[in-house]
């Protein structure tokens, strides 16, 4: 692919509405400016959900780059997109944490261990899409269903928010929260479209300002689960770490029932995949459904690839999405120069010590908006395919399974397993519209059986 990508124009110029396709390039010091625009759009939600999941922020970085790569070269350079970390194994995570002991090194392994599997399984759903055709995908998760598990991924998340990163420094929470809704809301263009970064931003330098100013927070500390009197940000860390170094990889640890926790969340992977490649097909003006398999395969194995090594699962980026639809320049050569940085990224652990660092109020702030925008994705699913929620077999178990996750409810499956949460929430939607949705039609069926035969027989 890097030998076919053609000069467009003169590679310096691009008059008002053109474009450069996927397999075009400007000259490079400009493509290199949109490599690191691009490195910069995902890195915000990129590093804030390991963050979140209690990963490697490093590790994430490094592999979100690998991942972009593996990628294109899977779909054959004809999507381009980037691959960061996803938010929706975020619920499944903490569930396991709480079932195998918190944030500690074998936990650690667990996580990654359920996530190379889940990958795993998104990679087989992109071979079987490859193969039967995209319309499968609308049969099983038809945009009642998908909607509901996007909005329980996010909504099921808001415990989080409010027991965990909130307490931690509420006014700064507050804080970076209006700060960044500012951002988003008022700044047009490119930087809107990193609000969330620049929000994060605020936020850090504002707690160091507060240290200086107001002296240690007295407040909850996720650090030893207590309120006490710490600071809000500690470089110590920073201090230590070295410039250049391996990130903190690790091996797996695979339980069937941390996986359970987690599977859910291939629902959502296939539903974000699915319309992140119709849009980059929308926008470049190329057929993308031979395509859909691939690029569901492929970040199913980018996935897998980085839960083996201890990294974050990963998902194709809407933000980066954004950047490509604000500058039209629509060539894979940019994201193969954000995958390179974002690796050169990941090999420097004084840089992971310093997002590591991030206060945990400033996370409140960042995570109330990333949940919040998760879950009104999944009213935006409903809305452009006009369910109708008048019917019973759409309401009844989507109204079910989404309380469930935002409880979160917690039901035992014997003495020592549990359904927490959004894994409960997503079986109870999927399986409760496809039951419901049979067993209406066998009444139906049931109820037209003799009036059909009385017809026969008239006829």
């Amino acid at each position: 692919m890097i030998a076919g990508w053609k000069e467009h124009g003169d590679g310096g110029t691009l008059a008002p509405g053109e474009v450069v396709r996927p397999d075009e390039r400007l000259s490079w010091p400009r493509m290199l400016g949109f490599g690191a625009q691009h490195v910069v759009a995902m890195f915000g939600a990129t590093f804030v959900f390991p963050l979140v999941m209690g990963l490697d922020p490093n590790v994430a970085i490094m592999f979100s780059g690998i991942a972009t790569i593996m990628f294109l070269l899977i779909v054959n350079g004809r999507i381009p997109s980037y691959l960061g970390t996803s938010a929706s194994f975020v619920g499944g995570v903490i569930a396991i944490r709480a079932l195998y002991g918190g944030d500690t090194p074998a936990a650690d392994a667990i996580v990654t261990g359920a996530i190379l599997v889940v990958g795993l399984v998104l990679a087989l759903v992109g071979v079987a899409i490859h193969y039967l055709g995209v319309q499968i995908i609308n049969r099983i998760f038809p945009p009642v269903v998908t909607g509901a598990v996007v909005m329980l991924i996010g909504f099921g998340l808001a415990y989080v928010v409010a027991d965990v990163y909130w307490p931690q420094d509420q006014w700064i929470a507050l804080i970076t929260m209006t700060v960044t809704f500012v951002i988003i809301v008022v700044f047009k263009g490119f930087v809107g479209r990193i609000g969330i970064l620049l929000g994060l931003v605020t936020g850090f330098l504002l707690s160091w300002g507060a240290d200086r100013i107001l002296g240690n927070i007295t407040a909850y500390n996720a650090v030893t689960a207590k309120v006490d009197t710490h600071p809000r940000v500690s470089f110590a860390a920073v201090a230590d770490a070295p410039w250049i170094g391996w990130p903190g990889t690790h091996l797996p640890d695979i339980r069937f029932s941390a996986v359970l926790l987690v599977l859910p969340a291939v629902i959502a992977l296939i539903a974000e995949n699915v319309g992140h490649v119709k849009a980059v097909g929308e926008m470049t003006g190329v057929d993308v459904d031979p395509y859909m398999g691939r690029a569901i395969m492929g970040d199913g194995v980018a996935t897998a690839v980085a839960g083996t090594f201890g990294g974050s699962p990963t998902t194709t980026y809407a933000e980066n999405i954004g950047v490509m639809a604000a500058t039209r320049v629509y060539s894979t050569a940019a994201y193969y120069i954000a995958a390179v940085i974002a690796i050169l990224f990941g090999l420097c652990p004084k840089f992971g010590a310093l997002i590591a660092a991030t206060p945990g109020g400033v996370l409140g702030g960042i995570t109330v908006i990333l949940y919040g925008m998760i879950g009104l994705l999944g009213a935006k699913i409903w809305v452009e395919n006009r369910v109708d929620f008048s019917d019973p077999i759409n309401m009844v178990p989507i109204g079910a399974g989404i309380i469930l996750a935002i409880g979160p409810v917690r039901h035992m499956v014997g003495s020592t397993f549990a359904l927490e949460g959004i894994a409960l929430g997503t079986i109870v939607v999927v399986g409760g519209y496809h039951l419901l949705r049979a067993l209406s039609r066998a009444g139906a069926d049931a109820s037209a059986g003799p009036v059909s035969h009385e017809r026969e027989a008239s006829g």
